[in-house]
């Protein structure tokens, strides 16, 4: 008597259980395409949510930032006997704290200015005479109106840069290109003005001052050398450890007599701005994904329910139920990963335009963009874990007896 075989299941290659996979999406075109349009709205819903409000919220960090959040100021205790003097180099000191990003200052040279050596010196009283670093700009985000800044080359000659409101108490209103430079007379010396200044809210001391070179201020305004304000720019994160150490980086002998300004209350409303947009972000994010993966699974089991003789035709053709399991688990994925790649697209170019129509710097998370598709692609796994489990289920018989 011939003993019979023993026949070893049927093993399928991954790109088998591919073709396989797509033979639902390519039989019923329109039906996979809806299916894919669902989940690319939801995910284009994920980028659109993530990307409009991530790109406001860049264009109100940039508000804020403006305002100072960064910025410190350090000055010596006034009205102390005798004075207190800062080194020599201490914006150098303090730019060597590591979370400083920029450190400058300036100093009270205690000179009188006039629009000529003619008239009363008290004509321009309330304007002061600095000696400046030629970094000052960078911080305090000031700008040039007019002309140009101090730099390194006109450090050691008499040239000045007027404050916004100096330049109007001085009669000097412009500097017109290819004219003679107009000059103002500080101390005992002409100094020609080369730049005039916008208005600078973080330091408006500044709008009412008349800037010299640091050495040209020791050259012609007998000026000690010694600062009297030093402003410091530093990570945000960093601040309030900035903070802690500047006194005694400045004047480490007596670090109490140094006064330094607190965080500006702009920086407390950017972390809550922060905090409230991140979780606004989760939120949104996950009502999209949800609705996305409904979409999903229920397209999935009303397929399963079409094609129940398809399934028993395979079943009784040698399918095992494993292999039916892979078919429409990867029908699921595939559509979940049409629809997330769609989406994703749809997604930025709508952020990016509607950004660019508000005037916001384009701003795609790249947890978003990735993820958008990589969501997709989980979602659709688990969207179709169901519908796969319950299509292996069928027995031939009864697949094959559907109406």
């Amino acid at each position: 008597m011939r003993r019979a075989t023993r026949t070893d299941p049927v093993r399928l290659a991954p790109g088998d259980i591919l073709r396989l996979g797509l033979l639902g999406i390519r039989t019923r075109k329109m039906r996979a395409a809806l299916s894919a349009l669902g989940i690319s709205i939801g995910i284009a819903t994920l980028i659109i949510v993530m990307g409009i409000p991530a790109s406001s919220q860049k264009a109100l960090m940039n508000e804020l930032s403006a305002l100072g959040t960064n910025m410190l100021r350090a000055e010596p205790m006034p009205n102390q006997d005798p004075p207190v003097l800062l080194p020599e180099s201490a914006d150098g000191m303090a730019a060597r704290i590591a979370p400083v990003t920029v450190a400058s200052a300036v100093a009270n040279t205690h000179a009188v200015v006039a629009r000529s050596d003619k008239v009363d010196a008290g004509d321009a009283a309330g304007i002061s005479v600095l000696a400046s670093r030629v970094n000052l700009l960078a911080a305090v985000n000031g700008s040039v109106q007019y002309g140009r800044f101090l730099t390194a080359s006109t450090d050691r000659f008499p040239t000045v840069v007027l404050g916004y409101q100096a330049a109007a108490r001085l009669g000097v209103n412009e500097l017109p290109p290819g004219q003679e430079p107009p000059q103002v007379f500080v101390g005992d010396h002409w100094f020609t003005v080369i730049g005039i200044l916008r208005s600078m809210p973080l330091a408006p001391e500044l709008d009412r001052s008349v800037l010299v070179g640091w050495e040209a201020a020791r050259k012609y305004l007998r000026f000690d050398g010694h600062p009297t304000v030093v402003y410091v720019q530093a990570r945000e994160d960093a601040l309030e450890d900035v903070r802690e150490v500047l006194p005694a980086t400045l004047h480490p002998e007596t670090p109490d007599l140094v006064v330094v300004s607190r965080p500006s209350d702009a920086l407390a409303a950017k972390r809550v701005t922060e905090t409230t947009f991140s979780a606004l972000f989760l939120g949104l994010a996950g009502v999209a994904l949800l609705v996305g993966g409904i979409g999903v699974a229920n397209t999935m089991v009303v397929s399963v329910l079409e094609r129940r003789r398809e399934i028993g035709l395979r079943r009784a053709l040698g399918a095992t139920r494993g292999h039916i399991r892979a078919q429409f688990l990867t029908e699921s994925v595939a559509l979940s990963g049409l629809g997330g790649v769609i989406g994703t697209l749809l997604g930025v170019l709508v952020a990016v335009g509607y950004s660019a129509y508000q005037g916001w710097p384009p701003v795609i998370p790249p947890v978003a963009a990735f993820g958008g598709i990589g969501g997709a692609v989980v979602v659709g796994m688990a969207a179709g874990v169901y519908p796969s489990i319950r299509a292996s289920r069928l027995t031939p018989t009864d697949a094959l007896a559907a109406p």
